[in-house]
């Protein structure tokens, strides 16, 4: 953190397709090397493919999908005394955001479909469900920090 001066965040770009800020943060969060035009491919295409499964609009779809794997609570660890204890904490709003993109495009990655279009198509689906490896990882996270509520009065 700076001791100068606020960071300044950036304005996300509207998506050229949709218009939507969180399309455009998905597709930032997608690209490799800078490769942005291959991004915006796959998950259009990917947008298709939900399309075509699901027989609903891609887009709510996709906003299902994130709003069902964002996290509410995580655990920090807090060094207190020489014993480090797992502090459940509230997430905020872009953090939490932030971190339902990063699941949902790994656990995509790690997925065994044919390409990467079919396998964030699949991913997305599962998650708007409420089921997949993303909405698990969110799962997973709240069951920690209920088990580390104990630990809450040593917030900061």
């Amino acid at each position: 953190m700076p001791r100068k001066r606020v960071i300044v965040k950036r304005e996300i770009v509207l998506d050229p397709k949709y218009k939507s800020r969180l399309v455009a943060k998905f597709i930032n969060c997608l690209m490799v090397k800078g490769k942005k035009s291959l991004a915006q491919s796959i998950l259009y295409e990917s947008f298709d493919i939900i399309g075509q499964k699901t027989k609903e609009d891609p887009l709510t779809v996709f906003q299902k999908a994130v709003n069902n794997v964002k996290p509410i609570v995580e655990v920090k660890s807090r060094r207190v005394g020489g014993s480090t204890y797992q502090v459940p904490t509230e997430v905020r709003a872009n953090r939490s955001q932030a971190l339902g993109i990063r699941w949902l495009i790994s656990f995509s990655r790690s997925r065994g479909e044919k390409s990467m279009a079919a396998k964030l198509a699949s991913e997305l689906i599962d998650a708007a469900n409420g089921r997949g490896a993303s909405a698990k990882k969110k799962e997973d996270t709240h069951k920690m920090a209920e088990a580390n509520k104990a630990f809450a009065h040593y917030r900061w």
